[in-house]
């Protein structure tokens, strides 16, 4: 275990106690921000090594936006009305590459007025599509390689830094990756690299490690040795390895990383059944994975109304991210976009503030064990939905030894020491929360039946969690909250989020105010708003 995870577990309980009754209150609900303040881009230029907003111009934005030179105006206009002091610009997506020119112009524009300035690849339609989803490629494929390899040694001759968008994966069976599968043989040009084991996650991880060493970043530092290069993980944690996404190896491998922390409306019709604490499990996750790698948050306005928009931006923000990133320019310009800005814009001050709190501060709570290549089972994302629950996780992706309270799911038993490492823990008298597939799984039946071992009936559908009434939650962040001297009342879909000092947040994430109570102290929160409680 890594001394910083061995510093999370080392938990603060009595701080909190203390500040309980001292603490600097501020609380903030969308109804009640006032306009942006006029000095925006000031500000955020002001608190830029604290955290950065950004944005991206994707190829097709270049293009439509970046042009001419009133094009670059507008935008620069609105990067400033909204506090984005970052600028992505793209160079290739879709199958489109930006001409040389309209890159250059708008990397210098941008540059020259102020901003810090990246460049951005997507690797959707390149070479030979995948059999499955028909943006993605058959990175088997040579030619495809190849044609990577020119995209990113292009992008690499015109920015020192390079993120790539989530799409760096494939999940093709045609018969060239089903032959290669079975060989156990990953071939990258003219170099073979063998599989240990024949399923698709094994071949998949293979190739897009040795893919990403060879086409992508041997490719761009050849034609700039100095270029930094990110790899930003999507939001979908609990399939990374079936696609290809190897997060110990590749963020190893790879400069920085960056998160997907997009959550959008619960409810939306197609982007919904996504619960908002996903983005600060996620942020949290991988943070621990990558440590000073990790970089920040990414999230779009698809399939959200200014509530969702700004919730994302929360959890970005308390999940320790250095930096937000507004994807993109072009969606925000339209739909729902004009709307979510206006009111993200208001709530900017406030979350440039959060973020140096948080930065200062470390997270304590109940560990939540999620190891890397961990199949979900019948419980996908089911952190995310024990999170709306008001019970707050420490996520991590190393057996917590040193957890003073922890939350076990089926993804521990990819850990072949799992069960004995857990019996140490109900040993030691550590409240235990285990998934009811989990406990149906255990070979020692007799750890079910110590007192402080306590089993989530999750029935293989996580988002049945969100019906829970508070009076069958309470058992449960009784047990769990019990190491840390703390009481916690209060209904569904609200998150709670401790410091070691003391400090805390609760976020209410219903439409209807609610009332709570920690530690007895009350608090009334607002339909969609949180409180925070600074020592």
């Amino acid at each position: 275990m890594t001394l910083v995870n061995q510093r999370i577990y080392v938990l603060a309980g009595m701080a909190l106690l203390v500040a309980l009754g001292q603490g600097l209150q501020s609380a903030s609900t969308l109804e009640a921000t006032e306009a942006a303040p006029a000095n925006l881009w000031d500000l955020c230029r002001e608190k830029s090594a604290i955290h950065r907003f950004a944005t991206l111009f994707s190829a097709q934005d270049v293009r439509d936006h970046l042009a001419t030179e009133e094009g670059r105006q507008r935008a620069m206009e609105w990067c400033r009305a909204t506090g984005v002091t970052h600028v992505f610009i793209e160079s290739f997506r879709n199958g489109y590459q930006a001409p040389r020119d309209l890159l250059t112009t708008a990397r210098d524009t941008f540059s020259q007025a102020g901003f810090k300035v990246s460049g951005c690849v997507t690797p959707t339609n390149v070479g030979k599509l995948s059999t499955g989803w028909k943006l993605i490629s058959c990175c088997t494929d040579l030619k495809t390689q190849d044609r990577l390899a020119g995209i990113f040694a292009y992008t690499a001759s015109l920015f020192d830094e390079i993120m790539i968008d989530d799409f760096l994966f494939t999940d093709c069976t045609c018969p060239e990756c089903q032959q290669a599968r079975t060989k156990r043989t990953v071939r990258i040009g003219d170099q073979e690299f063998p599989v240990n084991g024949d399923s698709w996650s094994e071949y998949r991880c293979e190739l897009m490690v040795q893919l990403s060493r060879i086409k992508i970043l041997q490719a761009a530092r050849k034609v700039n040795r100095n270029v930094q290069i990110i790899i930003k993980y999507p939001q979908w944690y609990d399939y990374f390895h079936e696609r290809g996404y190897d997060v110990i190896r590749q963020t190893t491998d790879f400069d920085r990383i960056w998160v997907g922390t997009e959550t959008r409306d619960y409810d939306d019709p197609r982007w919904g059944r996504t619960v908002q604490y996903e983005g600060y499990f996620i942020m949290r996750w991988l943070g621990g994975i990558g440590g000073d790698k990790c970089g920040g948050g990414w999230f779009d306005p698809l399939g959200t109304t200014e509530h969702t928009y700004v919730e994302q931006a929360r959890q970005t923000v308390l999940g320790g991210a250095r930096e937000t990133l507004l994807f993109c320019y072009g969606a925000l310009q339209r739909g729902t976009g004009p709307r979510n800005v206006e009111v993200l814009r208001a709530h900017i001050p406030e979350l440039l503030d959060v973020a140096e709190k948080v930065r200062r501060r470390q997270i304590i709570g109940v560990a939540a064990y999620k190891p890397p290549h961990s199949p979900p089972g019948r419980e996908p994302y089911v952190y995310d939905f024990v999170g709306m629950l008001g019970i707050p996780l420490v996520p991590c992706h190393e057996f917590p030894e040193n957890a003073q309270a922890a939350f076990f799911s089926v993804h521990a038993l990819t850990n072949s020491q799992f069960e004995e490492r857990l019996a140490g823990l109900v040993e030691r008298g550590v409240p235990i929360l285990l998934t009811d597939a989990l406990a149906g799984q255990l070979k020692n039946r007799e750890l079910l039946n110590r007192p402080n071992v306590h089993v989530l009936s999750v029935q293989g559908d996580p988002h049945r969690l969100l019906q829970f009434t508070e009076k069958e939650l309470e058992p449960l962040r009784a047990a769990l909250l019990r190491p840390f001297g703390l009481t916690f009342k209060a209904p569904n879909k609200v998150g709670l989020y401790l410091f070691e000092d003391g400090s805390y947040v609760i976020e209410n994430f219903n439409n209807d105010p609610v009332k709570v109570a920690l530690n007895g102290k009350e608090h009334e929160i607002p339909g969609r708003g949180w409180i925070q409680v600074w020592k």
